[in-house]
C-alpha cells in the first residue's frame, strides 16, 4: 500500500493549548505520510500537569455518535487505529466494540493500543479501567505500548530486572498480541531509561532493548509522541522492530533535547522552566520528525 493510503483514527486525549494526545499524535503522524481522523476522550483546556485546567470528559454515547456519523458517510474505514487517554469506563467499552467493528471492516487494520493508566507507581485513570483494559481491549491489538507501571498492571507481575521484562511481554505474547513495547522503564542506571520492545513475527520471537540518558526536566504527552511515531515506523520498516524502535526514540530524543534547551533559554539564570515551557517543540522538530538527527542503537537480546 503506498503511503498515501495510509488512514489513522485516533482515539485519544485532546487539549486546548499544549501537546498532549491527540495533539501530540497528529502532526508527527502527517509529517510522516498518514492521514488522521481525530476522536477526542476528553477535551481539556490543557493538561493536567498545569495548576488548573476545564473541559470535558466525553461518554460512550459521544463516541457511538460521532462513529456512525462516519459510517452513514462511508468515512469509517481505516488502515491503522490508535487508542491512548480514556477516562471514562462507558467510553473505553465502547473503545472496545469500536475495535472489533474496524477490524471486521478491514482485517488487516493494524491496531496501536497505548493502555495509558498512569506512571512513576501512582495510577492516575479510575482502576476500574484496568479490566476493561487488561481483558477486552488490549488482546485485540497487535501493538501495545506501556509503560514499566502500566505493564505490571495489565501482567499482575512486579517487574525488577530484564528477565522479568521479557516474562511480561510474553505474558501479554500469549493473549495473542504480535507486539509489545515497554516504552520506560527504570531498569537502567539513575541516569538513563531502558525501553524494550518483543515482536513475534513469522512465528519467530526478536526482543532488543534501548537506552537513552534522561533529560533532567518532567515533559507530558512523550508517551502518546512515541507510540504515534512507532505506529508510523513499524508500518514504513516493515515491522523491523530494531529500525522502529531506533527511528522512534531518536526523534523523541531530537524533539525533546529541543524542546529543554528552548525551555533553559525562555527560563532564564538560575530558573527551572514552567510547565508552559516544558510544552513539546513538534513543530519547530518536523526536519527532525521527517529525518532524526540523533543516533539511538538498540540491542537484540533475544
Amino acid at each position: 500500500m503506498n503511503r498515501e493510503n495510509y488512514r489513522v483514527l485516533s482515539i485519544q486525549s485532546h487539549v486546548v493549548s499544549g501537546y498532549v494526545g491527540n495533539k501530540s499524535a497528529t502532526f508527527p503522524l502527517q509529517v510522516l505520510g498518514f492521514e488522521v481522523d481525530a476522536v477526542n476522550s476528553v477535551q481539556f483546556s490543557n493538561h493536567t500537569g498545569y495548576k488548573h485546567w476545564k473541559g470535558q470528559v466525553l461518554n460512550a454515547e459521544d463516541l457511538d455518535e460521532l462513529f456512525m456519523g462516519l459510517k452513514l458517510n462511508n468515512l469509517h474505514h481505516y488502515t491503522h487505529l490508535l487508542t491512548g487517554y480514556v477516562r471514562s469506563l462507558s467510553f473505553l467499552q465502547k473503545v472496545t466494540e469500536t475495535v472489533k467493528q474496524l477490524k471486521e471492516i478491514n482485517p488487516n487494520l493494524l491496531y496501536v493500543c497505548d493502555p495509558v493508566m498512569g506512571d512513576n507507581g501512582e495510577m492516575y485513570v479510575p482502576s476500574e479501567l484496568l479490566p476493561e483494559f487488561r481483558d477486552n481491549l488490549t488482546p485485540l491489538a497487535d501493538v501495545v505500548t506501556p509503560n514499566q507501571l502500566e505493564a505490571e498492571l495489565l501482567t499482575g507481575m512486579k517487574i525488577s530486572n530484564e528477565e522479568d521484562a521479557l516474562k511480561a511481554m510474553q505474558i501479554l505474547h500469549d493473549r495473542g498480541i504480535k507486539t509489545v513495547i515497554i516504552t520506560s522503564s527504570d531498569l537502567a542506571s539513575k541516569d538513563e531509561l531502558l525501553n524494550l520492545g518483543s515482536c513475534i513475527k513469522d512465528g519467530k520471537r526478536t526482543a532488543v532493548k534501548l537506552k537513552i540518558s534522561r533529560i533532567p526536566a518532567n515533559f507530558l504527552g512523550t508517551g502518546d509522541l512515541y507510540t504515534a511515531l512507532l505506529s508510523a515506523w513499524l508500518t514504513k520498516s516493515n515491522f523491523n522492530l530494531k529500525e522502529a524502535c531506533e527511528k522512534t526514540m531518536s526523534t523523541l530524543q531530537d524533539i525533546l533535547k529541543r524542546t529543554y534547551k528552548w525551555a533553559v533559554e525562555a527560563s532564564g539564570p538560575n530558573q527551572s522552566p514552567t510547565v508552559a515551557q516544558l510544552e513539546l517543540k513538534l513543530i519547530q522538530s518536523k526536519d527532525d520528525i521527517e529525518n532524526p538527527k540523533t543516533s539511538c542503537i538498540a540491542e537484540i537480546i533475544s
